[in-house]
């Protein structure tokens, strides 16, 4: 009786130990397919991770704004000698096709956007009658005719009395001056055919500078556009920078090698060249957030992409990977 119950107990122990055994090649087992489908649940301060690597979180690419080239046949600039002077305006104008200018004092600003955005046709039929603005205006400034020509000065008196204009925020334009050109009826729908300058006029209530506050476009096809300014940024080095055969071009204001070729949106700063500009999500100028850009010239001076490199063999990648797999595991960084 005790020698069976001695064998009960021996059979007993080896079936533990072997049972021990199984449970633990049964856990390696478990590891093993938890490595293989690089399962691996996050360390102290770090994120769960699944894949064949770990989850890299990578910002969307800055998009760039189409642009259409337009041609613009007008030029109007304001002299600086007329931003100290509250009795007349000088103003420098030139075309390349004939042209003519009305000005007009005192004009509403809701009535001329809505002006604005009618139909070219129509507002061609108020030019040819005579009528432009009709009724939407204090005062009729200047009206000039004229053939194409280089920049000329032109020289606009203030009316007297003064105008009403109100107390700010002003409900009226102190000056709209259009220039629209005559010979309308062979352009092409997308060429300019009116240029619109709304002008601030300096007095005794409002007293900041004589200044353009905004310029218009209207094109043939009955399209409006508002300019808008590029600010080129010039940076004054003690040392003369080095210039990589591009000329005279402004260099950008990081790397100071290659010329600038973007305008960043919306701070419209062209400061920065395509290689830099990979590299950052802020203005280099203002340091505001870069929402778009558009390109300003042709980007040429970049180096070529490099060649694609060769795949590398199944066998090779699939040591490559379990590689991978075991340093993430283990916590190390690659």
């Amino acid at each position: 009786m005790l020698i069976a119950v001695t064998a009960m107990l021996v059979s007993a122990v080896e079936l533990s130990t072997v049972f021990s055994v199984f449970i633990v090649l049964i856990c390696l087992f478990a590891v093993v397919l938890l490595v293989m489908r690089n399962v691996v649940f996050r360390f102290p301060g770090d994120d769960m991770m699944f894949g064949a690597s770990p989850l890299h979180i990578t910002k969307p690419p800055i998009p760039q704004m189409k642009m259409m080239k337009v041609h613009i046949p007008f030029t109007f600039k304001l002299q600086e000698s007329s931003r100290s002077s509250c009795c007349e305006l000088q103003c420098t104008v030139s075309s390349q096709v004939p042209y003519t200018l009305q000005a007009f004092w005192g004009v509403p600003i809701r009535e001329l956007h809505l002006f604005l955005w009618r139909p070219w046709r129509a507002i061609q039929e108020q030019v040819a009658a005579g009528c432009l603005l009709e009724g939407h205006f204090q005062r009729h400034g200047v009206v000039v005719k004229k053939l194409p020509h280089g920049e000329e000065l032109l020289t606009m008196s203030l009316p007297q009395p003064c105008l009403d204009l109100g107390t700010p925020p002003r409900l009226r334009y102190p000056l709209v001056i259009f220039i629209v050109r005559d010979d309308q009826h062979s352009v092409h729908p997308d060429e300019t055919v009116s240029l619109i300058n709304v002008v601030h006029i300096k007095d005794s209530v409002c007293t900041l500078p004589t200044s353009i506050l905004a310029q218009y476009l209207k094109q043939a096809n009955g399209q409006l556009s508002c300019l808008k300014q590029l600010y080129l940024a010039t940076v004054s080095l003690e040392e003369e920078p080095v210039v990589c055969a591009q000329g005279d071009d402004q260099l950008c204001v990081v790397c100071q090698y290659f010329p600038v070729s973007r305008a960043l949106l919306p701070c419209r700063h062209t400061c920065v060249c395509a290689s830099c500009f990979g590299k950052m999500d802020r203005c280099p100028m203002c340091r505001g957030p870069i929402r778009s850009y558009f390109c300003i010239r042709g980007e040429e001076y970049m180096p070529a992409p490099p060649a694609a490199t060769s795949k590398p063999t199944p066998l090779l990648q699939w040591l490559q990977d379990w590689n991978d797999h075991l340093t993430d595991f283990l916590g190390f960084q690659r």
